[in-house]
């Protein structure tokens, strides 16, 4: 039988296990989805049970895989959604359905937070400011909204933490997920004991920290039985999504000029650090790395968000490689006309969920063609707002690119002569299931640290020669823009 390790990726909108050799080689795969809640506008929420079921179902598949073409699972490693809230009461029931990262509704439980801690000692400390999609915020909220519930909460795990306590009995929690709870003290990577207490909270709500490449616990009789994995196996610690892909593409502290840039529904750029420098104004997030270094992590939210909008609302039926042709067919700067990608306010690095998007400059002479070209140049220049703010904090020589939206040479081109860096693709893209497998190497001990697993595992790259575009004019023009929209707001 051959070793792999099994990494499974609990998303929000179902859940990926994939297995991988020692050579980062992935060799099977499944899948399964479960629904999203929105009860209220702005709120977001899921059912603990659905991860439960799915993963299940899923684990059930992949061991038969796995046993089809003799592979023997050594590990399963943990990754997933960042900043989810299960409760759960003293018999680790779960108490009402958990809250997401996108969930909204925090904004006073924020206030409360930075009233009581005030923001510049928060992001000094836990490296960011309160944020509504945060899990801190989403307790302080259930005390302020359902008294009742809060009465009952014995202890407050992360999503796929929660899902680790359900197959081995064991809760605990690691560093780059847990950073993104706003009580993690970065430089001791362990709960913030004095803003927790400050707020009036328990740090027994709260699980043990360790590391990402740690056995959180053994794989238990019943879901041995239940999938066909081998009972006792070894269940990784593991990383938040954004860390766990980073694992998956070998970004690491040991190499921090390399970053990441992914033109998926959000654009999120991820650079490496090997010590917590937080951003003085929190105007990006600063978080844990699983392989006990840091980064940051700048976010716009509407990237190739925003180009299917404008297919399925302005350009409905219209293939988007009909779009793109157009958009290349005219000239950098769409002659004037500036797009601001602002369709669900913005994270990075203005934190205004009120801001709004709009074509600004609009003549008669323009035409589809342009909106086009304007939409793909609008949020590659919201990317380069993340970077002029990352850019005095680290030394940034490359990125890997990444999501469906840098399969486009052209929009990858115009990205990257905004952004005034080089880029390149990988030949694997399989995302933080991949990271959390290859942390399950190193927790089974095929390799005795993350940094020897990386260079083990690390995808091939293929360099683009991308930045031949002149932006700059261009970028100016989109800063007056944000000047514009920024004073209208609904």
């Amino acid at each position: 039988m051959k070793p792999v390790s099994i990494g499974i990726d609990l998303g929000t909108s179902g859940l990926k296990a994939i297995a991988v050799t020692a050579e980062g080689q992935s060799v099977a795969e499944a899948s399964a989805s479960y629904p999203l809640h929105t009860p209220r506008p702005g709120w977001t929420e899921q059912n603990p049970q659905d991860w439960i079921a799915a993963a299940r179902a899923v684990l059930s598949e992949l061991s038969g895989k796995l046993q089809e073409a003799a592979y023997e699972a050594i590990a399963l490693g943990l990754s997933g959604q960042m900043h989810g809230a299960t409760f759960l009461d003293a018999k680790a029931e779960v108490i009402r359905p958990a809250l997401l990262w996108n969930d909204q509704r925090t904004a006073q439980a924020c206030a409360e937070i930075e009233a009581t801690v005030p923001r510049k000692e928060l992001i000094q400390r836990t490296g960011n400011p309160a944020v509504t999609g945060f899990q801190l915020p989403k307790l302080v909220w259930l005390r302020q909204a359902e008294p009742e519930n809060y009465a009952r909460v014995a202890k407050l795990l992360l999503p796929k933490d929660y899902l680790g306590f359900v197959l081995t009995g064991r809760m605990a929690t690691e560093p780059s997920d847990a950073s993104g709870v706003g009580a993690l003290n970065l430089a001791a990577q362990n709960w913030d004991t004095d803003i927790i207490a400050a707020l009036g909270l328990s740090p027994a709500i709260f699980p043990e920290v360790i590391p990402s490449p740690a056995v959180s616990g053994k794989l238990s009789a019943s879901w041995a039985k239940a999938t066909g994995l081998p009972e006792g196996l070894a269940v990784i610690a593991g990383a938040g999504d954004n860390a766990g892909a980073a694992i998956g593409l070998g970004l690491s502290k040991a190499r921090p000029t390399l970053g990441s840039m992914s033109l998926g529904t959000s654009g999120v750029l991820f650079i490496p650090l090997d010590k917590p420098t937080p951003e003085p104004q929190g105007r990006i997030h600063l978080f844990c790395h699983a392989d006990g270094g840091y980064h940051f992590l700048g976010v716009t939210l509407s990237a190739a968000g925003s180009l299917q909008w404008y297919r399925d609302k302005l350009a409905p039926g219209v293939p988007f490689n009909d779009l793109m042709n157009e958009a290349g067919a005219v000239p950098v700067g769409s002659e004037g006309l500036v797009f601001m990608p602002y369709l669900a306010g913005e994270r990075s690095p203005y934190l205004d969920p009120d801001l709004r998007g709009a074509w600004l400059g609009l003549s008669l002479a323009h035409g589809r063609a342009h909106l086009s070209r304007a939409l793909l140049e609008g949020v590659a220049l919201s990317l380069r707002d993340v970077l002029e703010v990352i850019a005095p904090l680290a030394k940034i020589e490359k990125l890997l690119a990444i999501g469906g939206g840098s399969r486009s040479d052209l929009w990858l081109s115009i990205v990257a002569s905004a952004l005034r860096l080089p880029m390149a693709r990988t030949e694997t893209e399989e995302g933080p299931a991949r990271g959390a497998a290859i942390l399950g190497l190193v927790g089974a001990g095929v390799y005795e640290n993350v940094t020897k697993a990386l260079e083990a595992t690390a995808p091939q790259q293929a360099m683009l020669a991308t930045q031949h575009l002149d932006m700059e004019e261009m970028y100016a023009h989109y800063k007056k823009g944000f000047a514009a929209v920024s004073g209208f707001k609904p």
